[in-house]
């Protein structure tokens, strides 16, 4: 049964939500590929019912339902097989020892995934690390050269209190939490007796999605999409001095560096400032401008299939597996390339397209492919070339 739709702001409770875009019979994971055509079309599905809180300007899936939810080693959402998304990783590890002297320290990261940022930390300064995600898996973890790392196959919380960290680092979960305001409060107050510590977390981007229409993030398993506002906003009422915020990876994410700090009345008023205001804009525009993008793609995707050009679509993530089930009457695309080989021979949940490694391609002999991610479309083409493909690209 589909959960009733919140009428209360997750990051500061406030009832002045604004309603939009609504998608329906959305696979709940996109992160999780199936064995068989047939398993994958029969995929659990949701809803998502876009709300707008005009007081932080953080937006949300209104539908979402936490009771669906179970990660676990079959989630698979590792970036860091592209050497664009690994260079971006190296040097925030990078920023991130330099600027808080990470030598011989406690890191813990919440959502390690399967412990490729972790160990990248480690790595540069001989630190102690340690790892919490239900959907690690020990036997795709490379020991070699990650220095010291404690992975735990569970969620962080109480009963982990004793593990010390100098930096607490929590990296694209934050979105995957229902009640966000909830969580934070629960990571103050284990900090409690650690003044010292700094946190370090990032989210996707809500002004990439709603000004920059990259409206193929728009996922179930994401509940929130922060702005800069409410991510300040959600860290200063769950206690925390925010000491930076900003931008990153060509802006589709966003960041905030903290601290333990004193608590603030969780009902406080927000005043708006010219930011939130363009963001009010920028969502109430954002309706119109999402049906328009969708039935321009539509009116692509037919055109391609009706010269009978065989396209496939390069991203079997997120953006992928959404632009497919927006998608899915046109039945235009034939498959999906993934770098990752932990994807490759698995099929996409709701369209069931199977993902292929790029040098499938050489056989397949695709004329036109379609990029998920602009940020990646260089490393893309140039991987075309390397292959004697001569194909026509395009980005979403």
């Amino acid at each position: 049964m589909q959960k009733t739709t919140t009428e209360h702001c997750p990051v500061c409770r406030s009832a002045a939500i604004d309603q939009s875009v609504d998608i329906r019979d959305v696979p709940i994971y996109c992160n999780v590929l199936w064995p068989s055509r047939q398993q994958a079309t029969a995929a659990r599905t949701g809803d998502i019912t876009i709300g707008y809180c005009r007081d932080c300007g953080h937006v949300f899936n209104r539908s979402f339902d936490p009771a669906l939810m179970d990660y676990t080693e079959a989630y698979e959402n590792s970036l860091h097989y592209s050497s664009v998304f690994n260079d971006y990783a190296e040097s925030l590890a990078s920023r991130l020892c330099e600027k808080y002297d990470l030598h011989e320290k406690n890191i813990i990261e919440i959502g390690c995934g399967k412990g490729d940022f972790l160990s990248m930390l480690c790595a540069r300064g001989n630190n102690r690390g340690f790892g919490f995600d239900k959907s690690y898996d020990a036997e795709r973890f490379d020991a070699e050269g990650s220095g010291s790392i404690t992975f735990v196959q569970d969620f962080y919380g109480e009963k982990y209190a004793h593990y010390d960290a100098d930096l607490l680092v929590c990296r694209h979960v934050l979105e995957h939490i229902e009640q966000p305001q909830a969580f934070l409060l629960e990571i103050r107050r284990l900090l409690e007796e650690r003044p010292h510590a700094a946190v370090y977390f990032e989210v996707p981007n809500a002004l990439y999605t709603l000004k920059d229409m990259g409206i193929w993030d728009l996922i179930y398993e994401h509940c929130g999409y922060f702005s800069e506002h409410s991510l300040r906003r959600v860290f200063e009422l769950a206690g925390f001095d925010v000491q930076e915020s900003g931008e990153s990876f060509g802006g589709q994410f966003l960041y905030v560096e903290a601290t333990p700090g004193a608590r603030q009345d969780a009902m406080a008023s927000v005043n708006p400032d010219a930011d939130l205001q363009r963001l009010h804009q920028y969502f109430s525009r954002f309706e119109d401008a999402y049906h328009a993008k969708v039935n321009e793609w539509r009116r692509r995707l037919q055109g391609l299939r009706s010269e009978q050009k065989r396209t496939v679509i390069w991203g079997g993530g997120s953006k992928g597996i959404t632009f497919l089930n927006i998608m899915a009457a046109t039945g235009a695309v034939d498959f999906v390339v993934d770098l990752n080989p932990n994807k490759q021979g698995l099929f996409v949940p709701g369209t069931g397209q199977r993902v292929v490694a790029p040098a499938e391609l050489q056989k397949l002999r695709p004329d036109h492919v379609i990029v998920m991610n602009s940020i990646y479309a260089d490393e893309i083409s140039d991987t075309l070339r390397t292959l004697g493909l001569d194909t026509e690209v395009s980005c979403v």
